[in-house]
């Protein structure tokens, strides 16, 4: 069982320098929409959101988890030329541009866990970094040979947590 925390939101972030975008501020590395109004420190806690990313957009951050330790993420989903990765290491994704995708990132705090669905499939299971607290972001931050225009859009954007029974 799941309890929903979040409401729908809908929102579009990009970057071409300084500047303002609904829900955000940017200047000048990216945008970003921090869900820090849920921060959590245990138990089993669900990102769902439908994600776009425009062709040109690359050496970008679109989701993290944040909060860990001795790092700053748990998680960095990042799109280099066209293909979703786990940081820059794992292809999660090839083809990733110019179509809406389903993410679902489901996080364990207590067993260290985090698992990565896109469009319904299992695409990542991955150690947990450790930290005290984390939340969830999406947008875009720029990373290494980031581009010059960076954007991405999410929609349907919700945070659940599995309720204690």
């Amino acid at each position: 069982m799941t309890c929903p925390l979040a409401t729908d939101t809908a929102s579009r972030m990009e970057s071409t320098g300084c500047g303002s975008t609904p829900l955000t501020t940017l200047c000048p590395k990216g945008a970003q929409l921090n869900l820090g109004g849920y921060n959590y420190s245990s138990g089993v806690w669900q990102f769902e959101g439908h994600g776009y990313v425009p062709c040109g957009t690359s050496g970008v951050c679109v989701m993290q988890v944040f909060g860990a330790s001795p790092h700053n993420t748990t998680l960095m989903l990042r799109v280099y030329n066209g293909s979703l990765y786990y940081y820059n290491e794992s292809l999660l994704v090839p083809n990733i541009y110019d179509r809406w995708f389903k993410l679902n990132v489901i996080h364990d705090v207590n067993a260290s866990r985090l698992n990565v669905y896109v469009d319904g499939d299992l695409k990542l299971e991955a150690p947990g970094r450790g930290g005290t607290f984390h939340y969830f972001k999406c947008g875009v931050y720029a990373q290494d040979n980031e581009s010059f225009y960076m954007e991405s859009r999410w929609k349907g954007i919700k945070v659940l947590k599995k309720c204690d029974i």
